[in-house]
């Protein structure tokens, strides 16, 4: 039998993926996203969770932006709307950048 090590994990209440031990959480308003977990390193965005909503598109969101420096993905993000509602998680992302840069 071999050993097998297990590495502590943070895992989203909600359920979700693995995340850094140092994720910043944002809870979101007014979309279906339930949480936003996101870590940044420098000025760029290295790792992006969120927890509820579209799942497909949300995933395609965090693609896209891990990687890129937090201005570039406000001035991309910011103002998306999604439906009739005046935000969207792309939008609520932008929010918690806000919040983490203005710390």
């Amino acid at each position: 039998m071999e050993n097998i090590s297990l590495q502590p994990t943070m895992l989203s209440p909600l359920g979700g993926v693995e995340a850094p031990a140092d994720t910043h959480v944002f809870t979101p308003k007014g979309v279906c996203a339930k949480l936003i977990r996101f870590k940044v390193e420098g000025d760029k965005l290295t790792f992006v969770n969120f927890t509820g909503g579209c799942d497909g598109n949300l995933k395609a969101i965090s693609a896209l932006v891990e990687g890129m420096e937090l201005p570039k993905i406000i001035e991309t993000l910011e103002g998306i709307t999604c439906g009739k509602k005046s935000t969207s998680c792309a939008d609520q992302l932008c929010k918690a950048l806000h919040e983490y840069m203005e710390s």
